[in-house]
């Protein structure tokens, strides 16, 4: 096995010269430049202490000096631990208290408020999206590190934190055989290969941006033209020198708008990819009347990468995200027996294979919980096999709410929301919504009198943006069953068109 570090030092002996990051409005970065970045990042990183099985927690803007930065820890032998840039000093705190990295990058913007966390045992340094920041004035004068960690495929590559309903958020570690292997999959099955030029336009903070789009430019040697937000007129004028597009469905969304999206302005494309959240039926139809392209949507979450693909030949299905990657396996369980379900039938999906991540980090007992003795990881996703043997995502066994491809999960919204004063209890819900897919909703119950939602939403400021509440319903009372559980599936029909008009 190569790791992602492996692979990128081969191609870029390869490639030379050829552009790997194009930044409209900016120079390009080449194969060569990026690999002397990554050495001399290296460097930086072994002055600074960092040594085999150290974290290094990175909240950084999205750029190039980003990327060579994690290519850099995974040569050091680092574990890279990548953080939404959205979170709050708050959120921040935890994530370092429990990872107990060795060094934290921030933006040089965030310097001053971050720079009490420096002491013996954590350093700090900055990353800007400019190039600029201590780190890159570090790499400048360190010698370049040529060297690798000598890593297996057990080995640790990557910590990504993951909420849980409980609010407790969990640190997934991700191994250089989870990264490398995931990549290898997906290079088949999507036929993506140097000759292909990416646009992308996704954060590199999670999976979908960084393990699965940056991962594959960088082993197969393609080309990523580098935008550091989504832009659907951007999108469509870059279209006609680019082949590939990976998105979140919000992307599709928003490109459908444009009366600009046709099959003229995407006939140099061969492949859009949606994933983080499911695509809406109607939009995937939609697309393939407008642009003669289908949709490939495929199925992934932070602790397994990439578990299933649509396929590359073949019929795109809407409402399925496909088969099984090759040397993934995926089955259906009771929830309750957790015994095999006959194909038709819903259940919960489980999956092994070299993809799996290895567990919660500093949580055995969880980790324990989540496997089952075959080596199976559940997921917590609910769904079904039809005798097409295509894989569909029928809900979410936890009331997981996905808002623009980012995980909001509602204890840790509601726990917000409860601490409020004249607040008595509240509930978390996603419900449609036109661009996001799903908009993060809080129905309050008041202790006595009423309550201001815009006083509400204005005190869960520390709350990351994307799990603020873009509602608050006031209500009397939450719906319950017999045995006193709200019942948030009676919520969400009872508000389901809250966003259909016209102010959404």
């Amino acid at each position: 096995m190569q790791t992602i570090h492996e692979h990128f030092i081969q191609t870029a002996e390869v490639m030379q010269g050829k552009t790997l990051f194009e930044r409209p409005g900016r120079p390009d970065i080449s194969f060569s430049r990026m690999r002397d970045m990554v050495e001399r990042m290296a460097g930086a990183l072994t002055e600074l202490g960092v040594a085999p099985g150290d974290r290094v927690a990175v909240q950084v803007e999205k750029s190039p000096e980003a990327i060579a930065l994690y290519l850099a820890v995974l040569q050091v032998g680092g574990i890279f631990l990548p953080l939404n840039t959205a979170y709050t000093g708050a959120e921040i705190d935890y994530f370092i208290g429990d990872a107990a990295p060795r060094l934290f990058v921030c933006d040089p913007s965030q310097s001053a408020a971050h720079a009490h966390r420096a002491g013996d045992s954590l350093a700090v340094e900055t990353l800007g999206a400019d190039a600029d920041g201590s780190l890159m004035d570090r790499a400048a004068q360190a010698t370049a590190r040529e060297d690798r960690h000598p890593a297996g495929p057990d080995d640790r590559a990557a910590i990504l934190y993951t909420s849980g309903t409980t609010g407790r958020s969990k640190g997934a570690v991700l191994t250089h055989g989870n990264l490398s292997s995931n990549t290898e999959a997906l290079l088949e099955c999507w036929r993506f290969t140097a000759e292909d030029r990416l646009i992308h336009a996704l954060p590199i903070f999670h999976t979908h941006g960084l393990f699965v789009a940056a991962n594959m430019a960088l082993v197969a040697g393609a080309t990523m033209i580098f935008l550091t937000k989504f832009d659907p007129e951007q999108a469509i004028d870059l279209m006609g020198r680019a082949t590939v597009l990976m998105g979140v469905p919000t992307f599709y969304t928003r490109l459908l708008k444009s009366p600009r999206l046709d099959r003229e302005a995407t006939v140099n494309m061969r492949l859009f990819v949606s994933g983080s959240a499911p695509l809406l039926a109607e939009d995937h139809r939609a697309f393939a009347e407008r642009t003669g392209h289908q949709i490939l949507e495929r199925y992934g979450m932070t602790e397994t990468c990439m578990i299933a693909s649509n396929p590359y030949d073949g019929d795109r299905i809407p409402g399925a995200v496909g088969m099984a990657l090759p040397g993934i396996t995926v089955r259906i369980a009771d929830r309750d027996s957790a015994a095999p379900v006959p194909d038709g039938q819903i259940g919960l999906i489980e999956v092994k294979g070299p993809n799996v991540f290895e567990g919660y980090w500093n949580m055995p007992e969880k980790t324990a919980a989540e496997f089952r003795k075959d080596g199976f990881f559940i997921t917590g996703d609910l769904g079904t096999i039809g005798n097409d043997g295509y894989l569909r995502i029928v809900g979410r066994d936890k009331d997981l709410v996905i808002s623009g491809g980012y995980n909001v999960y509602p204890k840790e919204v509601e726990e917000a929301i409860d601490a409020l004063p004249g607040v008595l209890e509240s509930a978390v819900i996603g419900l449609p919504h036109p661009d996001l897919g799903e908009a993060v909703t809080a129905v309050v119950v008041p202790k006595e009198g009423d309550l201001d939602p815009d006083a509400i939403r204005a005190a869960l400021s520390d709350l990351a943006r994307f799990k603020q509440p873009k509602r608050v319903i006031v209500a009397e009372a939450l719906p319950r069953n017999v045995m006193g559980k709200v019942q948030k599936a009676e919520l969400r029909r009872t508000h389901a068109d809250l966003y259909a008009k016209a102010d959404a």
